[in-house]
């Protein structure tokens, strides 16, 4: 059984940039600056930086891939690990509370829920990648270096892996995170990714 790791941030830099392009909105005006100023103001209580994680031992045979606690069969993933014998499986989220935010806001304010998505995928982005440099330093130090992470969804990973990813990392009990028929996890601004190791 692999050793489950929990990691919290307290704070993550937001990357106001990231924030307008998921709004498609390349040159934001006045008003949409401090709209989204405000929503980061806002947020700032609700956001909750967790991730969950654990190193698996990995077996790449053409289209597929096995985990030991999983087998997949992806070109795109088997692509992106080769090479690799070890991958880093992780999950990460913002938290409930931000789900809260934006279903308020869907009442209320259509343009302010907009903002807050975007903001919440921002969010979860940034937390998947200050996670992913961090795991990049501790492994570089013995010489091992990180490919590009890979979520379920990319290419042609289905995301019917998450059904394995969530029980096996204890995502439930560790982020509160649950996994929808639809394959659609809640929290809604959550991820899970694989980090191939060479």
């Amino acid at each position: 059984m692999n050793n489950i790791c929990f990691k919290t941030y307290e704070s993550i830099p937001v990357n106001y940039r990231e924030v307008c392009r998921y709004m498609s909105c390349k040159n934001p005006d006045e008003k949409t600056k401090k709209l989204l100023e405000q929503c980061v103001e806002e947020s700032d209580g609700a956001l909750s930086y967790k991730v969950c994680y654990s190193v698996f031992d990995i077996a790449v045979q053409g289209d597929e891939i096995d985990f030991g606690f999983v087998k997949a069969t992806s070109h795109s993933l088997a692509k992106n690990l080769k090479n690799c014998k070890k991958a880093v499986v992780f999950a990460a989220t913002v938290g409930h509370g931000f789900d809260r935010l934006i279903k308020k806001e869907n009442l209320l304010s259509p343009a302010k829920a907009l903002c807050f998505q975007a903001l919440g995928s921002e969010r979860v982005e940034s937390l998947c990648d200050t996670f992913n440099e961090e795991i990049k330093a501790e492994l570089e130090k013995g010489g091992m270096k990180l490919k590009p992470r890979f979520s379920p969804g990319y290419g042609d990973l289905s995301l019917e892996i998450q059904r394995s990813i969530i029980p096996v990392l204890n995502c439930t009990k560790l982020l509160g995170i649950s996994l929808g028929e639809n394959l659609m996890m809640s929290p809604s601004k959550s991820v899970t990714a694989i980090v191939g190791i060479w």
